[in-house]
This record gives C-alpha cells, sequence and structure tokens, in this order.
C-alpha cells in the first residue's frame, strides 16, 4: 500500500501535529492553515486555498482527523 506523500502524525502531549512531506519533516502544525502551507512551500498546490487537504490521496490523517489539534485526554 502507498502512502500519501503528506502525513500528518497524531496530536502530540503539547498540542500541535509533526508534518512530513515524502518522509522529510517540513514543522509542526497547530491548525489546518499550517498543514495548507507546508503544502504550498512543498510545492503541492500553488495557493494554501487550494490544498486538497481532505483528500487521503494527498494527506494522511494520523491520530486524528484535521479537525484535532491536541491529544485525547484519558
Amino acid at each position: 500500500m502507498e502512502h500519501a506523500p503528506v502525513i500528518v502524525h497524531p496530536p502530540t502531549a503539547g498540542g500541535g501535529r509533526r508534518v512530513t512531506v515524502r518522509g522529510r519533516i517540513v514543522g509542526t502544525a497547530y491548525g489546518r492553515g499550517d498543514v495548507a502551507e507546508f503544502l504550498r512551500r512543498a510545492g503541492l498546490a500553488a495557493d494554501p486555498e487550494d490544498v486538497p487537504l481532505e483528500d487521503p490521496a494527498v494527506v494522511e490523517w494520523r491520530g486524528g482527523d484535521l479537525e484535532r489539534w491536541t491529544p485525547e485526554k484519558p
């Protein structure tokens, strides 16, 4: 099975989610706008407004969807 080029990892204890593009860490996102900007910088979209964040062929969300930015409370 082939992975999407962008992986948004599970939320960290301090909030935010690590983002990798084609296996390289590009930063920590604290909201969907951050992910869109990382994709724009990686050349996957010309405009952050056009980034297909909900397309599983482009972005794989691990540990929650694009609305989850903090870890689950025990």
